[in-house]
Formats: C-alpha cells, structure tokens, sequence
C-alpha cells in the first residue's frame, strides 16, 4: 500500500488540545455577548444548494465557492472524445478567451449535444449543475436569509439570531486568510430602524472589550453614500465595480486600485472625482459632495445617526471612512469593518442588507448583521499574549495512582471534586511515579495528589504544588474551598 501523505488540504488546521481550548474560550465570549442582546442561536448545514449560493457574492466571491461533486461516474455518462475534444476545445477557447481542460470540454461538449442546445454558456451552466449541485457554504449570511425565507412561518419577527459555524472559501492561503475558517454571526432581520445598528456597535465594543481589545476600531460607511458618489461622478451604473476596486484598497493601494477602475470602464474625469474618498476627508466634506445625489444624502442622514447615538453610548471607537466599500453585492446600507492597529486584516464586518430574502420569494424584508473573524481574533490575541493563562487547562487537580486500593479511593474523592465543578483526572495506571508526575508537567496541571495508606487512614491526600513544589495534608473539603 502506498504511504499516505500526512498532510491537511492547504488552508485547512488541525488544533491540538490547547489550541482548541482557546478558541472555545473566543467562541464563549462572542456567544455570552450575544445572549445577553436576547439573541437565539441557530445552525444551517455544511451544504447549500449550489444555485442558493450562485449569485450572491458578485464574480469574484462566486469564483471562491467549493463546489461537490456529485456521486456518479461521469465518464461513463459521458464518453470522452479526445479528437471532437481537442478541436472543440479549440474553437471555444479561442471565442471565449478561456482555458479549459480537454476532459471537462468534452463532457461539456457532451452536455450540449444531451441537452440539444448549440449555446456554450447555457450548456456550460446545466454541465456545472448535472455535476455539482451541491457547495460548501461560503459565508453564514446567504444560508441564513434561505433559512428565514424557509422557515418564515415559524419566526417570530424581527428575528435575532447569532450563528457560530465553519464556512469555506477556495482562496489563496496567507497569514490571517485560510479556506476553512469560523465566523460568529450575529444579525436581527425584519426590522428597519438604525436602532440595530447602533445596537451592533455597542455588542462590537463588548465582545473586543472582554477580549482585552478595547483599542479596535469600528469603522462605518454607508452604500447610500457610495451610490450617491457615484452618480455626482457620472458612473451611476458602476457602482459595484467601484465597491469591489475600493474594497481592495488595503491590499493593493491607490494605484492599482484606480487602474481597475480604468479596467471596467470608468473615464479618466470620473476616476480623478473619486480622489475625494482617498483623502484624510469628513463627513461634512463627502456631505457636501452628495449633496445634488438624493440617496447619497439619505446615506449621510443615516450615518450621522448610528455614529450620535453611538457616542451617546459611549461607544467612541467608532469613525468614518469613505473608503469602506464591502465587495459583497447584497449590502444596502450601513457597512461595518472593525480593524485593530497591530492586525493586517479586518478581524469583523458586515452591514444592512435591504432584500436578501427577496431572492427566494421573501421581498422587502431588510436585515443587518455582523460576523466576528474567530481565527483572526485568534492570531491576534496569541501575537499579543493576551489569553487567559487557566485556558486550555485540561484539568485542575490529578491524582497519581500507586495501585488498585489506592485509585479506588482516588476514584471517590475524583467524583466529589467534579461535583464541586472541579476539572480532576485519575491517571489511569500504576506507572512510575515519574511517569506520571511528567504527564501532569506536560499538560499544566497545577495541583497533583498523592495518595497513599496513610492518606486513606486520615481521609486527607497529600497535595502538591506543582508550581512552587510545597506539599500539604487537607480534607478534599478543604481542597474544594480553595479551588472553587
């Protein structure tokens, strides 16, 4: 048998003990701020229907979507061809610009003369479908709206729900960037007022505050105010090519930023009237130019209430940017990022989105939400040490085993401690007495309990320190007080 590559697919992590102990305590914080806003949890699956995903994400977010095969061996359904292929291949390359596989131009080719259609585009389409009609979920917000739709006679509205789940996204690995990541979704739906987005910056500035980072920074915009830049520069139908080139303006600069701009049909004059948004420029300034744009004006009325009553508040890590685009089509409204000055990437965003469920059947029912980047926030807390030292401690007090008489009674005293919310291990054999007390050095464990013929008689285990090395005689009532 060949030897197996011991490898996970790239983007992807395995977390060891200690590592899955903190991220449960990131994943806990998130999850007790959004109990205490009265919001309810919900789950979706792994899997969405790929045409409930498709769409949804404009061109590029489309292009990062997992796909899954469908079970079936398609080279039998459709037989290959290499010399139809090759010259197939050959004529659609050279009219669509596309590279394409030599198999998949054959089952494509396959497809178009299944389906009696002469369309490539359309063939290409029902192909994509007849062998992938499934996908990895690509972010939580999507499924929730399909959820809501779905499910919207046993809602109560506005809903809140916060959702803790993987998502996956066929991206180019980086620091702070993988394929399988979390997010932490919190969203209320159903409900137009500013009053939940406010209430989302207050629910920002708790979580990052019990995650010792309160220095974040919450930066807000509005698509209104985009949409309304857009028409005063005379490009009133691009607005999403110039939310997706804003939206790289971090990674790739000003420059080329500008340059995809020009790419998509943008006039020189129009692009030169953005340089507005690239400027050290204030609400007042972007107010003044909307001013002829009607829904850009609405866009600032908007933003000037969330960023008031937040400051009301105090939630004062709020600001401005107008450079804040979010690439993600469905945003409607106010657009969230929150960033921290020793991270290279956001680390939680989101925004208000007007009728998301409108494209499966549900109209006019707007929601807003943010999702929390749980691995991004943890990289960031282990770069700066900041968690907890008790988490990932898998247990608190173990008791060494001398024999079978001994871990009997070790038995007894273990099931008292656990009942006292005490984490407590036995260790499982009569090892050396090295042995074991290596196994407590190596997983943390603070306290260890000797017990012995002399400790069964006076009902009081020896406990060790394993910090300091002192050694003491008590009652496991005792041991209780000082541990609970």
């Amino acid at each position: 048998m060949a030897k197996v590559a011991l490898n996970t697919p790239k983007g992807t992590r395995d977390f060891l003990p200690q590592q899955a102990a903190r991220r449960n305590y990131i994943f806990d914080t998130i999850r007790g701020v959004f109990d205490t806003y009265g919001f309810a949890p919900i789950e979706t699956p792994a899997m969405e229907l790929t045409e409930t995903l498709m769409g949804k994400y404009g061109e590029e977010g489309d292009r990062l979507i997992f796909k899954i095969l469908n079970s079936g061996n398609y080279p039998e359904k459709y037989p290959f061809d290499k010399e139809r292929s090759i010259k197939a291949l050959s004529r659609i390359n050279s009219v669509k610009g596309k590279k394409t596989n030599v198999f998949l131009m054959d089952l494509i080719q396959s497809e178009v003369e299944r389906v009696d259609v002469a369309n490539y585009d359309v063939a290409l389409n029902k192909f994509n479908y007849a062998i992938s009609e499934k996908a990895l979920r690509y972010d939580l917000t999507v499924p929730f709206a399909r959820f809501v739709v779905q499910h919207q006679n046993e809602l109560s509205f506005p809903f809140k729900r916060y959702q803790i789940q993987p998502v996956w996204r066929a991206d180019r690995p980086q620091k702070g960037r993988y394929r399988e990541f979390y997010q932490c979704d919190v969203d209320m739906i159903g409900s137009n007022s500013l009053l939940n987005e406010v209430e989302l910056t207050q629910i920002i500035a708790d979580v990052f505050t019990k995650l010792g980072l309160p220095d974040v920074s919450i930066k807000i915009n509005n698509r209104k105010i985009l949409q309304g830049i857009s028409e005063v520069i005379g490009e009133p139908d691009k607005l999403i090519d110039i939310t997706v080139a804003l939206d790289k303006l971090d990674k790739i600069g000003r420059e080329k930023v500008e340059a995809e701009l020009a790419s998509k049909g943008i006039g020189v004059e129009a692009i030169s009237k953005l340089g507005v948004l690239f400027e050290n420029v204030s609400l007042e300034s972007v107010s003044n130019f909307v001013a002829t744009s009607e829904v850009g004006l609405k866009g600032i009325e908007e933003l000037k209430t969330v960023l008031d009553s937040a400051e009301k508040l105090d939630v004062s890590i709020c600001e401005f940017d107008p450079t804040l685009a979010r690439g993600l089509n469905y945003y409607t409204g106010a657009i969230f990022e929150v960033t921290h000055p020793d991270f290279p990437s956001s680390i939680c965003g989101g925004g208000r989105y007007d009728d998301l469920t409108g494209i499966f059947g549900l109209k006019d029912v707007s929601g807003v939400g943010v999702s929390f980047g749980a691995d991004r926030i943890y990289d960031l807390l282990l770069d700066k040490d900041l968690f907890p030292a008790q988490v990932g401690l898998s247990a608190q007090v173990m008791f060494v085993n001398f024999g079978e008489k001994e871990a009997a009674q070790c038995q007894l005293w273990a099931k008292k401690l656990r009942a006292a919310g005490i984490r407590t291990e036995v260790y499982p054999d009569a090892a050396k007495m090295k042995k074991q007390m290596k196994y407590a050095n190596d997983k943390s464990i603070p306290y260890v309990l000797l017990v012995g013929d002399r400790e069964i008689e006076a009902q009081q285990p020896t406990v060790k320190n394993m910090e300091t090395g002192d050694q003491n005689a008590m009652s496991i009532v005792k041991l209780i007080e000082i541990l609970s």
